[in-house]
């Protein structure tokens, strides 16, 4: 027997979450989670800060996903935790594994929130020994907020941007010193009005032009070497505990085995402004297309979306509370073959160039309306104090902005929809540089 919905939703956290919300009041909404519980990262981030967007008020990050749970089930969304999608089965059919076994979902519309990881210490090409002790924030929070663990006594955390701070937070509760907080930038990558501060509260020393470049132990971790990149020499840091935070990847795995399009700078999906990827009825939210930003921006791209999907699903001829129960394979194969062609026409791919890696939404396609609060996201890998932008296609410019506040690596740069409104769908790529 294969089982059916209105609408597949793919993560738990704050974008899933939210765009189940919305969607479960006019339509029939499961959502799938790996972990144990619904929520996403905020459940086991303990700081504040959480919900000002989307909420408007300054909540913990399990508040805020408890929050989001609670609005979830009222709304009627069938959350089912340890159940991870392993497959595609069809083009809006999924292979679920869980507890319960291996089993097949059908439906019309399909939402992807798989979010993103902090990539490991494998991928950053750190060299040295193999000893226990070495983390990502999210693992570190995982152990301290979920499990009540102590994970030293002694910690280095690779990086300096928000999340590396919140990753100094969780150690201090833990009863960990952060002896070093090193990042290969010429300066900190987080706000100064939150740096400085947390510097001096904290009592954190920052390096910045260093590295760590191997690391020390042989069952249990007992030091690391750090690199001054400017000058080459090195010296030894004595700790038990390695926290390397930021260098976001999407968990882009169920969008290459569907064959999507993808964005060459996030290696996500490429969407356009209504979130919709390359096949019809599949849409894509949060921090799978930007990796990474805020939790309430991710949560707002949630809301924006279920537009988009009503849209789809009333170009079907499905109003309002249409779908159908658990009903045979038979029966939900006949309704997968009623669907439109699965592939969507193109558009204008929006090409971010160096320095900056990507710009999310990164298609336009002819009847776009703006982005989710009238922003494009974008990420740069080189610091502005007074960034310019410039969008050309087919060589002349479409739009030229000034943005008031700085360009800065490991953090999200927002730019007004305004850059790209007179760009041309049918134009061929457009491409936009920062000066």
């Amino acid at each position: 027997m294969t089982n059916r919905s209105t609408i597949l939703v793919v993560g738990a956290g704050p974008a899933g979450l939210t765009a189940a919300t919305e969607l479960a009041r006019t339509h029939q909404v499961v959502l799938f989670d790996r972990e144990s519980a619904a929520g996403g990262i905020p459940r086991h981030s303990a700081h504040t800060g959480y919900g000002i967007r989307d909420l408007h008020r300054v909540m913990t990050g399990p508040n805020y996903a408890r929050r989001l749970v609670e609005r979830a089930r009222e709304a009627g969304v069938d959350i089912r935790t340890e159940s991870t999608v392993t497959g595609w089965a069809g083009d809006h059919s999924l292979v679920v594994t869980s507890p319960h076994g291996r089993v097949q979902w059908d439906a019309d519309a399909v939402i992807l929130a798989t979010g993103a990881r902090e990539r490991p210490r494998s991928a950053r090409l750190i060299a040295g020994d193999r000893p226990a002790g070495v983390l990502t924030t999210g693992q570190l929070q995982n152990m301290v907020h979920l499990h009540h663990r102590t994970p030293g006594k002694r910690a280095v955390v690779v990086g300096s941007e928000l999340v590396s701070w919140s990753a100094v937070l969780t150690l201090r509760e833990a009863g960990c010193d952060t002896v070093l907080m090193t990042t290969e930038r010429s300066r900190p990558e987080s706000y100064a009005l939150f740096h400085h501060p947390a510097r001096v509260l904290l009592s954190t020393p920052v390096s910045t032009a260093t590295r760590v470049v191997r690391v020390i132990g042989r069952d249990a971790l007992e030091a690391v070497e750090v690199e001054d990149v400017r000058a080459g020499s090195r010296r030894i840091v004595e700790c038990d505990v390695l926290v390397l935070t930021a260098d976001w990847i999407p968990d882009y795995e169920l969008t290459a085995l569907a064959g999507l399009d993808r964005d060459r700078g996030t290696r996500g999906p490429r969407v356009d402004m209504s979130l919709r990827t390359s096949r019809a009825g599949v849409f894509a939210v949060g921090n799978l297309i930007h990796p990474v930003d805020t939790a309430d921006v991710c949560a707002l791209d949630g809301r924006q979306v279920a537009g988009a999907v009503r849209s789809y699903l009333r170009d079907l001829g499905m109003g309002e509370h249409s779908s159908a129960a658990e009903g045979s394979a038979s029966d939900s194969s006949a309704a997968e073959g009623s669907l439109p062609d699965s592939s969507l026409p193109d558009g204008a791919v929006i090409q971010a160039v160096a320095p900056l890696r990507w710009i999310a939404p990164s298609l336009i396609r002819a009847g776009d309306h703006a982005p989710a609060r009238r922003r494009l996201l974008l990420w740069s890998d080189e610091f502005r104090l007074s960034p310019r932008l410039v969008a050309t296609q087919d060589g002349r410019e479409v739009g030229r902005l000034t943005i008031p506040w700085p360009a800065v690596p490991g953090r999200v740069l927002r730019a007004p929809w305004a850059l790209l409104e007179r760009a041309n769908p049918a134009a061929g790529e457009v491409r936009v540089t920062l000066g």
